[in-house]
C-alpha cells in the first residue's frame, strides 16, 4: 500500500519511518531542502512541497499518486490570515488529490477546533465560531472542507504533542503569573499518536472524526510543576483560580471503536 506523509516533522516523520517498517510504500514532504537528506536516508521517498505553489508542479506527480494522504500541516498561530489561508491550502490539497479519486485522506486535524470550557467534551462539539483560537477555527473550517469533498477521509484531532525530547514544559518553565492553574492539560505522545494512525490504516476506520488525547488531564498547575521537578527547571508561578469550568477533551470514542490502550495514559509520568 502506498502512503504520502505530506509534512515529515516531529509527527510525520516518525510516523513514515514506522510505516515503512510495516512495509508500505512510503514517500515524505519536508518545506526544508536541509531535511531532504534525512528523509531519504531513512529509506523514504522524499519531497520537497511549499504549498500552495507545488501544487501545480508536474514534477512531484508521483506523491499525489497515492492510496492514503496523511495531511499534517499545522496552520499556525502567527499567521494573521489563517483564518483564509489554511482551508485555501487544504482545498487546493483536496482538488489535487481528487485527480486520484480514490486516495483516502487521514488528515491531523487539533483539539482547537473545541471551546475552551464545557466540561466533557466529545466529537460531536465542534461548533464553527466557538474553537479556542483562530487558527482552530481554520482547522475546523479545513474539516468541512474535507467532509464535504466526496473522497474518503479521517479526521484526528490531536492534543498537545509530547515526547522524545519535546515537551510543553519548556515553555513555561521559570515564567510568572500565569493564568489558568486549574485548567485541565489535554495531551498525548507521540507514539500513542504513531498507533492511531497505524490502527486507524488497518482497521480501515474511513470517514470518522476522533479525539486523540491521553487518559489523564491534570491540572495545568500540577502538571507544569511537577514537570519542572522532574527536568530540574525552574517551577512556573501561576495566578489564582478563575472558576471557570475548561474543556476535558474526551478520548472514549477512539478507545471503544479501535479498542485501543494509550501506552502512554498519564502526561504525570513525565516521560522524556
Amino acid at each position: 500500500m502506498r502512503i504520502s506523509v505530506l509534512g515529515c516533522g516531529w509527527l510525520g516523520f516518525p510516523l513514515a519511518q514506522h510505516l515503512l517498517k510495516k512495509d508500505f510504500d512510503v514517500k515524505g514532504s519536508t518545506t526544508s531542502k536541509d531535511k531532504l537528506p534525512q528523509i531519504s536516508q531513512a529509506g523514504i521517498d522524499s519531497y520537497l512541497i511549499e504549498l500552495p505553489t507545488s501544487l501545480t508542479d508536474p514534477n512531484i506527480d508521483s506523491f499525489w499518486n497515492t492510496d492514503i494522504l496523511f495531511l499534517n500541516i499545522p496552520p499556525g498561530r502567527g499567521n494573521k490570515n489563517v483564518l483564509t489561508e489554511y482551508p485555501e491550502m487544504v482545498q487546493g490539497v483536496v482538488n489535487r488529490v481528487k485527480q486520484n479519486p480514490d486516495t483516502w485522506i487521514i488528515f491531523a486535524s487539533s483539539t482547537s477546533v473545541y471551546s475552551e470550557t464545557g466540561g466533557i467534551t466529545s466529537e460531536d462539539d465542534a461548533k464553527p465560531g466557538t474553537a479556542s483560537r483562530p487558527s482552530g477555527e481554520a482547522i475546523l473550517a479545513s474539516e468541512a472542507i474535507l467532509r464535504e469533498s466526496d473522497m474518503d477521509y479521517t479526521i484526528l484531532r490531536f492534543g498537545g504533542l509530547y515526547g522524545y525530547g519535546r515537551h510543553p514544559v519548556n515553555h513555561l518553565s521559570g515564567k510568572q503569573n500565569l493564568k489558568s492553574p486549574c485548567k485541565p492539560v489535554n495531551l498525548v505522545h507521540q507514539s500513542d499518536c504513531v498507533r492511531v494512525v497505524d490502527e486507524i490504516i488497518q482497521q480501515k476506520r474511513l470517514n470518522k472524526i476522533y479525539n486523540v488525547v491521553s487518559d489523564g488531564h491534570p491540572p495545568r498547575k500540577e502538571f507544569y510543576r511537577s514537570a519542572a521537578k522532574h527536568f530540574n527547571l525552574p517551577l512556573p508561578q501561576f495566578g489564582p483560580p478563575e472558576g471557570i469550568q475548561y474543556r476535558v477533551v474526551s478520548n472514549q470514542k477512539l478507545k471503544n471503536d479501535l479498542n485501543f490502550s494509550f501506552s502512554y495514559p498519564n502526561p504525570m509520568d513525565h516521560t522524556p
